[in-house]
């Protein structure tokens, strides 16, 4: 297939629109698998964290879904750029608030018809041994019922969704939400989701660059397109600050033996326009239903 055939796919399949699909690298790729975090408490804050799959890509097999998805190096990146050779399915990222209520990027969800074409799924994670998914567990697979809240703007830059599951997760904790004020301007940062689709992944060594304005700040988080949605933590304390919506261009052109594939965006951590992070005090549906528990 040629190079510009597989870009286009990707950038389909990476992202439900093309609002605040792009992010970027700065200054040392951060990202890391879950089995290879060394931080307990990071690892614990995974397990709240789902992938956004394509129900179409879900085949149910008894107690297991079987799970279609190409390995980067399918859709174009180069086979030497870190995690080429892992699989992809998530489309966008979320994670839970609450036993039977999710948040995600609003342009991750354009409604609750929308909302149902996809599953959230959580422990899309490699164990270690091997970089392919091939199945996660019926138990793991949850569907959307209810988009409770969703907001997408340009203009007020919102750009969230707080949907329902079709029932309660068992086994995993909600993250613990900021419910007000808003994060220091010397914060500490730390990104779990699904960049690019891959199996989760956690980036730390960011911080807030901007913290002026009402419905985000602004970052140097590692992220890429199906990090979109992903939850963006206080690196010391694991409070939730916020939701991974945008950022600058993700993938550059690179020839190789003749022929040209992607390798990701590199910035030093005060360059390019950084990375968006909507703040989770603007769900306002969220907060309400915070206060009253």
């Amino acid at each position: 297939m040629k190079l510009w055939m597989i870009l286009a796919v990707l950038m389909m399949v990476m992202a439900p629109t093309v609002y605040g699909i792009n992010k970027v690298v700065y200054g040392v790729d951060d990202r890391v698998d879950v089995v290879d975090s060394t931080n307990p408490l990071y690892v614990q804050l995974a397990s709240a964290t789902a992938g956004m799959i394509d129900k179409r890509d879900l085949v149910l097999k008894d107690d297991y879904y079987k799970v279609s998805g190409g390995t980067l190096e399918d859709r174009g990146i180069c086979s030497y750029a870190r995690f080429a050779q892992q699989t992809t399915a998530p489309v966008c990222s979320g994670f839970l608030v609450a036993p039977d209520l999710l948040v995600t990027a609003g342009h991750c969800v354009k409604g609750v018809s929308n909302c149902k074409n996809f599953r959230w799924v959580f422990d899309y994670m490699v164990d270690g041994s091997s970089n392919v998914i091939e199945q996660v567990a019926v138990d793991n697979v949850y569907s959307c019922v209810e988009v409770i809240q969703r907001s997408l703007s340009r203009v007020s830059n919102q750009d969230y969704a707080l949907i329902r599951l079709d029932r309660p997760v068992v086994g995993r904790t909600p993250v613990t939400v900021r419910t007000s004020g808003k994060i220091a301007d010397d914060a500490q940062l730390v990104i779990i989701g699904h960049p690019s689709g891959l199996p989760t992944k956690i980036a730390d060594g960011a911080n807030v660059r901007k913290n002026n304005k009402r419905s985000h700040f602004v970052t140097n988080l590692d992220s890429f397109a199906g990090n979109s949605g992903s939850a963006v933590f206080d690196a010391n304390s694991g409070l939730l600050e916020g939701i991974l919506v945008r950022g600058a261009q993700d993938y550059t052109y690179e020839r190789t033996n003749g022929s040209r594939c992607m390798v990701p965006n590199v910035c030093e951590m005060d360059e390019c326009r950084g990375e968006d992070v909507s703040r989770i005090t603007t769900v306002t549906k969220l907060m309400e239903i915070l206060a009253t528990e």
